[in-house]
């Protein structure tokens, strides 16, 4: 058993009552530090890192509104690829939470709260779901953003990135992406489709293909062919002698 599953093993059984639940992280030392992303919501700040069970000194913690990947290339996931690169992250984690505020505000809610603190609509981008990120689905954000962070030309491939979510009032963790089942997957052209079970074990996650490959076939050049004859010269031009009255 690798490490997030069994954080996620030992969570499910401490949410049934084993009070011996619990990981042994000097079993897991190949994987540690990890790299986690959250929502900005303050009641995680009492949750995380101990619904883990990862001590704070192997626990680097990013946070952003939602816990949103806008891009494989915007400036989450480079902090994404910095903790790993430069912090020594070995395995990253995309966390989402239930009761999501910023899964649960309208786009006219965001312009009235904004409104209320001075800042106008035309002062806004026209487009307010894509520049926030806006989602209506906690589940469906941590997917998305797990295939975008996994897709990254930035992560390095040997990098687990799994998707989890996070129950604010039990602490149970639910599980949707297994990174270690997508190590060796090649990149995906379209989002991943993602089939979530339960149990102990993570999510599969099954890359579907966009479009069916297309044969194409060029003829290949004849080596007996004559090469084609070269252009006829041009005949030069004759010499004018000049007259007896030019001499």
């Amino acid at each position: 058993m690798r490490l997030f599953e069994a954080i996620v093993d030992a969570n499910q059984r401490a949410s049934k009552g084993d009070a011996s639940a619990g990981v042994h992280v000097s079993e897991y030392a190949g994987s540690l530090p990890v790299v986690v992303l959250t929502c900005i919501d303050p009641r995680l700040n009492s949750l995380l890192p101990g619904v883990l069970g990862v001590p704070t000194e192997q626990f680097i913690w990013l946070r952003n509104a939602g816990n949103i990947i806008t891009s494989s290339l915007s400036s989450t996931t480079r902090s994404l690829a910095l903790a790993c690169a430069v912090e020594g992250g070995r395995e990253i984690a995309i966390i989402g939470h239930t009761d999501c505020k910023v899964c649960h505000t309208s786009v006219g809610e965001i312009v009235d709260r904004f409104r209320a603190l001075g800042v106008q609509r035309e002062r806004l981008p026209d487009n307010l779901v894509e520049y926030f990120g806006l989602f209506a689905s906690e589940r469906q954000n941590v997917i998305k953003a797990v295939d975008l962070v996994r897709n990254s030309p930035l992560i390095g491939a040997k990098i687990p990135v799994h998707g989890l979510l996070l129950d604010t009032v039990t602490g149970k963790l639910e599980c949707l992406v297994n990174g270690y089942q997508t190590l060796s997957a090649p990149l995906s052209a379209s989002p991943a489709a993602h089939v979530n079970v339960n149990g102990p074990s993570l999510t599969k996650v099954a890359q579907v293909s966009s479009t069916e490959g297309e044969e194409v076939s060029s003829a290949a050049p004849n080596p007996t062919t004559a090469p084609p004859s070269p252009p006829p010269l041009l005949p030069r031009r004759a010499i004018r002698q000049r007259a007896p009255w030019e001499r």
